[in-house]
């Protein structure tokens, strides 16, 4: 099966490798198992697999091997690492980002993106996005959204739009226009850290 170029940031060879190398570059922190990826991409652990060997293969990922366990970071050791990640950052880096401030606020039931960076990542043609909307479904303090949405707008180089409702309204059915024209298009839902928002 021939897998087309990603809409976000054609120079990918899959949608998987996109998301794959944001999730792990842009937490250079953090260590991976490949069940933790695929869980985390929501993609097979073969399809990730293949696409871990090619990574650590360029030398872009490194691996350790925890008895029969691969463990993956990002190797920040080379050339390549600060110009990579400042491509994923404009280009996949949402995903990534708002999840990670967005669970660290009191009050957020779910997140979405959604609008013309939620159509480029559902494969829909078209210019990289210049702005960023998400769906924030709970009640979180405005004040700590908004500045929220101003950290990451610099960290993303482009204005975050952040649109708050309550869960109720999310859930009952509804002619309100926002709300129809959202749930009739693209959406990418935000993975949430459940312990931190407990």
């Amino acid at each position: 099966m021939k897998m087309s170029a990603p809409s976000l940031l054609p120079l990918f060879r899959s949608q998987l490798q996109g998301d794959l190398l944001a999730l792990v570059l842009l937490h250079p922190d953090r260590s991976w198992t490949l069940t933790a990826l695929a869980g985390e991409l929501e993609s097979s652990h073969t399809a990730v697999l293949r696409e871990v060997d090619r990574l650590v293969g360029a030398e872009i990922l490194s691996e350790e091997r925890v008895g029969r366990t691969r463990v993956i970071t990002a190797r920040t050791d080379t050339v390549l690492y600060r110009p990579l990640c400042d491509l994923l950052l404009v280009t996949y880096g949402p995903m990534p980002r708002l999840s990670a401030l967005l669970s660290d606020l009191d009050g957020v039931d779910e997140a979405y993106i959604y609008g013309s960076w939620a159509a480029r990542h559902s494969g829909a043609p078209g210019p990289i996005p210049a702005d960023i909307d998400v769906l924030v479904i709970g009640r979180p303090d405005p004040d700590e959204l908004f500045d929220l949405a101003e950290r990451a707008s610099g960290e993303l180089r482009r204005d975050v739009n952040v649109h708050r409702v309550t869960p109720e309204a999310w859930t009952s059915p509804s002619d309100e226009p926002f709300l129809t024209s959202v749930r009739e298009r693209p959406l990418v839902r935000l993975q949430l850290r459940e312990e931190s928002r407990e």
